[in-house]
């Protein structure tokens, strides 16, 4: 069953055969999120981009939960589900490309249901970026890439006064690669 109406899933090979010796027991799976379809500053390109990176990932034998313009409700429940799947080992690859915003030293990932008055609500209404991470550091797993390809000027000016310009420098756990599109602290 799709995750959303404004979401979609794409999965396809055998996760569970080796197909490399990337990792022990050959499974790689990758979420990969574009959100574009903003109310307030849309984006054109991360939809397109994150189907790029699905098919690439794909053609890599990867196991991949595509999101297309996902609400925070769907981001949430697939980070679970993308958990619960690199927690059986492998590799894990998670991609996002849409809005991020950096609010008091924490990245935070803007789903396209986002309605954002206050600096505040960027919070609660946004999915913080250091989840992912968490996630990925408690699976424990060989190898996982993180690639931010956030469009980081902050689409909310007036609810964001403390929101500094860029995302903030992030540590992973160890046998992390994190990719940020540019600098951390610059805008793309």
């Amino acid at each position: 069953a799709p995750l959303s109406a404004q979401s979609q899933r794409v999965t396809r090979g055998d996760a569970a055969r080796p197909t490399s010796s990337v990792s022990e027991n050959g499974r790689r799976t990758a979420l990969v999120i574009g959100n574009g379809a903003y109310k307030v500053a849309p984006l054109a390109n991360p939809v397109q981009d994150a189907r790029l990176i699905a098919e690439a990932l794909l053609a890599a034998r990867f196991r991949v939960i595509r999101l297309e313009n996902a609400s925070r409700e769907t981001m949430l429940k697939a980070i679970t589900e993308f958990g619960d799947e690199i927690d059986l080992g492998g590799v894990g690859v998670f991609y996002y490309a849409g809005h991020g915003v950096q609010v008091r030293g924490e990245n935070y990932l803007v789903p396209v249901d986002a309605k954002i008055d206050r600096e505040e609500e960027i919070r609660t209404r946004s999915v913080n970026a250091q989840e992912i991470l968490d996630r990925m550091g408690a699976a424990k797993n060989g190898l996982n890439l993180v690639f931010l390809d956030a469009c980081r000027n902050d689409p909310f000016p007036r609810a964001s006064r403390g929101a500094a310009p860029g995302l903030a420098k992030m540590d992973a756990a160890l046998g992390t690669l994190f990719s940020f599109a540019t600098a951390p602290g610059s805008v793309a």
